[in-house]
């Protein structure tokens, strides 16, 4: 099956799109590939525990639930170290299954992807 990294950089500013690429993982995953999820941006204030509970997109399951489906399924969740870091988050505060990467880690992942997703 396919590699796929699917990178998102919305948060609180656009619910329905912050919360695409974890459903997009999730049903990834269940289909038998191997997702990424690598989030920039607005994105990585929403890796702080308790952080996604208000988020709740346009006709979809709220962020909360959909991210422990995530969690449970394994899928990593990759966090830009800049762009956390510009938000207060470290890997100290984080939900599981969240890792902060650098630039190099994304540049791998993107070569070794079969297909890149954003949202």
């Amino acid at each position: 099956m396919a590699k796929i990294l699917f990178s998102g950089k919305h948060g609180s500013d656009n619910p329905t799109l912050a919360t695409l690429p974890y459903i997009a993982a999730k049903t990834a995953k269940a289909q038998g590939h191997d997702p990424i999820i690598w989030l920039w941006d607005e994105a990585t204030a929403l890796v702080r525990p308790g952080a996604a509970d208000h988020i709740y997109g346009v006709n979809i399951k709220p962020l909360k639930e959909v991210l422990a489906e995530v969690i449970e399924m394994g899928i990593p969740i990759w966090v830009c170290k800049g762009c956390a870091l510009a938000r207060g988050v470290d890997q100290g505060n984080m939900i599981a299954n969240a890792e902060i990467k650098e630039m190099p880690d994304f540049i791998q992942a993107l070569a070794e992807s079969d297909k890149n997703v954003e949202y």
